[in-house]
């Protein structure tokens, strides 16, 4: 054990190591925050995610997330309220908006960081921190807004502290505040994103304690007051939610875990190496040290062997579990990013206490300096060709647009123009809302359908049909229409309004139903008399 695990009863070696921590973690978060700033949001996930949160600030409901003004439970709240708050601090930025993610980053690097130097000493936990922060992995998802790295973070601080307070139990020593944080940590994770984040550390926890022979040790983790925190962490939002809207339970539950977990048709589909082969390509400098640590000598260091036998298992549950469903999305794998990168530095000094030269340091060095240069240039090439964002349209749109003028979207939802054109209220979508193939596959419009379940009256105002567009136009002096260029050929009357930004195959129209040639085309007259 490290000897900083003695020096509590100094109050200076307190101090600093308070001091030190603070910096480190100040450290860790302005290197994951300090390029989230050079993109537009990317579709769909962070224009979605992002979306729902800056409607959870536009409307002042905080209880409810809302997708284009509908009821939207594919996932729980904590990153929307993360979201919103800090764009009500920060602005309404694309930095602002991934502060969620840049804290579940700084959360998981710190939680191992304190972890390794706790148990294991200064050096390892420094060599372990820079691999973290080296990791393309991590800096990516950091700067990605969405929810994968938020609970990766919180599923990282429930497992170090799950195993924290077990390392001191067996040496007698005080745990319930760790075990007692470890389920406040687990609800925040199940508020993030779901029964995962209790489920994966408990998965983690459970195998490594049978591969111990530990198993009266589970026991132990009952812990009555802990149980309590969770329930009133988590609780209150599941339960005000159910008495809102009684099909939530089924649907975020029985939908949204259970057939995403078993079932097909959802997005993404990929074969069972997927995460085997991302972890792999996404640490190709750190390979020969990886190589170090999958033998059986690895674990033959008895007094080291729990938590080398903690991180591997930790990586191969994750990996398991994520790699039985059909749909692999790449964030779903970042909470075995932590684990990993312990192996990996620990696998360094494995060799380097072997070798005693210099030469592997220079490689180690090399190794880390080119993961810095992909990870940099991963975020650069993202800036610099970002596809299909609505940024520029949502500019034009602020310039030109009057508050109260309706805006209308063909085809699609297009996530991030309400978030970058600061509209005010949802948007009407159109659609042939009937179609039955809608339900078939994981899309925007599905997503809306799901949502306008819960708010028939709200979907039925929000969700256009095309045969409801002319109307739709006549209603208002001014209305803003933003749909694919070719959309022309279905709907001809838009050839008598104003295209005012065109880009990569969509228009934006500016509809004045007063020009006398746009009323005539409507047929408003006619509109106006039917009762």
């Amino acid at each position: 054990m490290s000897a900083l695990a003695h020096v509590d009863s100094r109050g200076s070696s307190v101090s600093v190591g308070l001091l030190s921590t603070r910096a480190t973690a100040l450290m860790v978060f302005v290197w994951v925050a300090c390029t989230a700033w050079m993109r537009p949001l990317l579709l769909p996930d962070e224009g979605r995610y992002v979306g729902v949160a800056w409607e959870m600030l536009r409307s002042g409901d905080w209880l409810t997330p809302t997708l284009n003004g509908l009821p939207y439970f594919h996932k729980p709240p904590l990153f929307y309220w993360i979201t919103a708050a800090s764009l009500s601090v920060f602005g309404q930025n694309e930095w602002a908006a991934r502060m969620a993610s840049m804290l579940g980053a700084t959360l998981a690097v710190m939680a191992l960081f304190l972890f390794v130097r706790h148990w294991l000493g200064e050096r390892r936990a420094r060599y372990t921190l820079v691999v973290l922060l080296a990791q393309p992995l991590l800096m990516i998802g950091g700067q990605f807004a969405n929810l994968d790295m938020l609970v990766a973070g919180c599923i990282t601080a429930t497992i170090v502290l799950l195993a924290h307070s077990v390392f001191c139990a067996e040496r007698r020593l005080p745990h319930r505040a760790a075990l007692t944080a470890a389920y406040g940590m687990a609800a925040l994770g199940v508020l993030a994103k779901g029964l995962i984040g209790f489920v994966i550390p408990a998965l983690v926890i459970f195998a490594w304690l049978l591969l111990r022979k530990r198993s009266k040790a589970l026991l132990s983790l009952i812990w009555w007051p802990g149980i309590l925190l969770f329930l009133l962490l988590a609780g209150p939002w599941f339960v005000a939610t159910q008495w809102h809207f009684p099909g939530f339970f089924d649907y975020f539950v029985v939908v949204q875990h259970f057939k995403r977990f078993a079932a097909g048709g959802f997005n993404n589909v990929m074969p069972l190496w997927f995460y085997p082969f991302v972890l792999t390509m996404f640490s190709l400098p750190w390979l020969p040290w990886i190589a170090r640590v999958l033998n059986r000598r690895y674990l033959s260091d008895l007094e080291q062997q729990p938590l080398r036998l903690l991180m591997l298992v930790w990586v191969g549950t994750v990996v398991f579990f994520f790699s039985l469903p059909q749909s692999k999305l790449l964030g779903y794998v970042l909470p075995a990013v932590p684990p990993l990168c312990f192996l990996i530095a620990d696998g360094f000094l494995l060799h380097t206490g072997a070798s005693k030269g210099t030469p592997s340091k220079r490689r180690w060095v090399l190794a880390n300096a080119t993961a810095v240069a992909f990870s940099i240039a991963a975020v650069g090439w993202f800036a610099l060709y970002a596809r299909h964002s609505m940024r520029d349209f949502a500019s034009t749109m602020k310039d030109q647009r009057q508050a109260g003028e309706p805006v209308v979207m063909l085809g699609s939802y297009y996530f991030d123009l309400p978030f970058y054109a600061r509209l005010e209220q949802p948007v009407g979508v159109v659609y042939t809302w009937d179609d039955p193939a809608i339900h078939r596959f994981d899309s925007p419009r599905k997503e809306l359908l799901d949502a306008g379940e819960f708010a028939p009256a709200t979907a039925g105002r929000n969700l256009v049909r095309p045969g409801a567009l002319p109307s739709r136009l006549c209603q208002e002096n001014t209305s803003w229409v933003i749909g694919p260029t070719s959309a022309i050929e279905r709907f001809p009357y838009l050839k008598f309004a104003i295209a005012t930004h065109e880009d990569n195959g969509t228009t934006l129209w500016r509809v004045d139903k007063r020009q006398p040639v746009m009323f005539s085309a409507l047929q408003c007259a006619s509109l106006a008399q039917v009762p």
